[in-house]
């Protein structure tokens, strides 16, 4: 069992497989893109698997594969298989926009998926373009469609951002009427691929929870899963849920129960610090399973207590600029 210095038991680890993305949403990197990395300083599939591998004899069984876009990584659906092979591992999810899935979701449910996170920030063609610079809103929302078609759980990840997608909302809302899926609202974060985010956020979780509350004043609370990311809610007569989570506000550290793993194998024991230690040259200088389990507990025995005093080690001249991309979505 992983336990960190403030007694939280570690079981769930966010494994990023690449750094690229076919969209440019403004809110994760500028218009250009960023400087990817090249391809030998990835993980490789062996070396995640072998990660896995150890993380899991360690009492993690739960792991997210994010990017970037993983599916942009040739060869994911079988590398996703093989860690769903390894002894362990029940609970494997994936986080993607949707727009190279198109027609290959049936395989999600082959290779043992429990559920994906669709990013989707609107409900409008045109506005889709605006945040993500690209014309795939139709794919995505076919994507969407097959989800709900071959039983698949989904969660629909919306960034809400003030001057962007506010009239989004309320239609966000509106499909949990029809659809058993869960769709949450996610606070603006400052990993943008510039370092230039306001120091005031216009839209918190709460002011969110307020503005659908004036249309929906039914909506009541509803118990949270054991460290639960979003702050949920449910309208009555409707199939689907209400999340929210205070990713700026940082209202959730207190039962964080992940680590995330960069696409170059960064350790990092919290979205907000600087990462950790590199697992990939631990890997790549012939470290063992047991030095490996050593270098991970000791990461995890000096873990911050929460995303801002991760931020404040960072040091003032260290200061959040990431895309998100490099850090695992």
């Amino acid at each position: 069992m992983l336990l960190d210095n403030h007694d939280r038991k570690i079981n769930y680890v966010r494994l990023a497989v690449t750094d690229r993305c076919n969209l440019r949403c403004f809110y994760c990197m500028p218009e250009e893109g960023i400087s990817y990395v090249k391809r030998e300083e990835l993980l490789s599939y062996e070396e995640m698997h072998r990660l896995i591998t150890v993380l899991a004899s360690e009492g993690v069984n739960k792991v997210r594969i994010t990017g970037g876009e993983p599916f942009l990584r040739k060869g994911m659906f079988e590398f996703i298989d093989s860690i769903n092979q390894i002894d362990g591992i029940n609970d494997l999810h994936i986080t993607t926009n949707g727009t190279l899935t198109k027609g290959k979701v049936h395989r999600f449910k082959e290779i043992g998926i429990k559920s994906v996170n669709l990013s989707l920030d609107t409900l409008n063609k045109e506005r889709f373009f605006q945040i993500t610079r690209r014309d795939e809103y139709d794919t995505v929302m076919d994507t969407l469609h097959e989800l709900l078609e071959c039983g698949i759980k989904t969660k629909i990840n919306c960034v809400v951002m003030q001057g962007q997608n506010i009239d989004d909302i309320i239609p966000m809302v509106a499909m949990t009427e029809t659809h058993p899926i869960s769709v949450r609202f996610i606070e603006e974060m400052p990993f943008n691929g510039s370092g230039d985010h306001p120091a005031t956020l216009h839209w918190t979780s709460h002011q969110t929870i307020q503005h659908i509350k004036d249309t929906y004043p039914s909506i009541e609370k509803v118990p949270d899963p054991p460290h639960s990311t979003s702050m949920n809610y449910h309208i009555p007569g409707h199939q689907g849920t209400v999340g929210f989570i205070a990713a700026y506000s940082r209202l959730f550290c207190g039962s964080c129960n992940r680590i995330r793993v960069t696409p170059q194998g960064l350790l990092k024991t919290c979205l907000y610090d600087s990462g950790v230690f590199s697992i990939k040259e631990l890997l790549r200088h012939g470290a063992s399973d047991e030095e490996l389990k050593g270098a991970i507990q000791s990461a995890i025995s000096h873990r911050a207590k929460d995303g801002f005093e991760a931020e404040r080690n960072r040091g003032i001249n260290n200061t959040v600029s990431e895309s998100m991309a490099t850090i695992g979505g």
